[in-house]
């Protein structure tokens, strides 16, 4: 049965907590394959205006976009830029685009690294060693380097010696000592979350990501 777009939103809303409650829990994203395929499953389904396949992994697509494209969707949770995204060629005939997503697990949100026609798609495609004839795009050329943040106006900023927190227009949160920006700046900033007697639990019990987490002590310092 075909779901609305208010179902599909509601329906990725409700696996996207279930996954960040499985990450509470301290199960790895390795161990929610499923999980993370469904939940890029429903978002590709809802950016294309489209339905999931009416069977899982039907002739190697999942998603019919509202213009009638069937698009071999995959999801990672891997972070960096090793590894590889892979696919049975035997069943590339069968799709019309592909979009390869990822799971931030550190920002909680869905970033879309490839969203083209099979044929873009396919000239990214290398043969794998040992895998019965398999292909795959490595993540390398899927990862952009990350653009300089000099031209992206800051929104506002909070000094909570020796630490500058930032949020950037784009909803970046940075967390600086000595001018230097701190990477990661979660733990960072449960730090001072601890200092400020501020939660680093959300409203559903769990831990608030960098963005939530830096906006929520910016606004109580302000305030």
């Amino acid at each position: 049965m075909a779901l609305t777009q208010m179902q599909i939103i509601q329906s990725l809303g409700e696996a996207m907590s279930w996954f960040e409650r499985e990450l509470t829990w301290g199960v790895p994203p390795t161990e929610l394959r499923h999980l993370i395929g469904r939940i890029g499953e429903l978002y590709a389904a809802l950016i294309t205006n489209g339905q999931m396949a009416t069977e899982v992994n039907q002739q190697g697509y999942d998603v019919v976009s509202a213009n009638g494209e069937r698009i071999s969707v995959k999801t990672t949770a891997m972070m960096g830029s090793t590894g590889h995204i892979a696919f049975n060629p035997n069943t590339l005939s069968s799709v019309d685009r592909i979009i390869i997503l990822r799971i931030n697990t550190d920002e909680m949100q869905i970033e879309t690294l490839l969203n083209e026609d099979i044929k873009v798609a396919e000239n990214l495609m290398r043969q794998m060693s040992g895998t019965s004839g398999k292909v795959a795009i490595s993540l390398s050329k899927l990862i952009s380097p990350e653009k300089p943040k000099s031209n992206i106006s800051v929104l506002s900023s909070v000094q909570v010696s020796p630490y500058t927190v930032r949020e950037l227009e784009n909803g970046t949160i940075e967390v600086l000592k000595d001018n230097e920006q701190v990477v990661p700046a979660k733990p960072v900033l449960r730090e001072l979350a601890k200092q400020l007697n501020i939660s680093i639990l959300n409203s559903a019990g769990n831990p608030m990501n960098t963005r939530q987490l830096g906006s929520l002590i910016i606004k109580t310092i302000n305030s």
